[in-house]
């Protein structure tokens, strides 16, 4: 499943790469002093979780196929 492993860490980087970004965000809004968390900030934590998601069901498939191949 060397497909599967590929998309995996792409989404893995993909989701580091989202967490940065609200980092930056949060930051950002910090330093202007804002109180409250940015509107982007969520956005780009929700798509973050939804990456992670996808990565756990992809890996959840990937161990079912392995398990089928034994």
């Amino acid at each position: 499943m060397a497909d599967l492993d590929e998309l995996i860490e792409r989404l893995r980087s993909v989701s580091e790469d989202l967490a940065d970004r609200a980092i930056n965000v949060l930051s950002e809004a910090s330093r202007a002093g804002e109180t409250k968390r940015p509107a982007e900030e969520r956005a780009l934590t929700q798509a973050r979780r939804a990456v992670e998601k996808a990565i756990v069901v992809l890996e959840k498939l990937q161990g079912d196929a392995t398990q089928d191949g034994e």
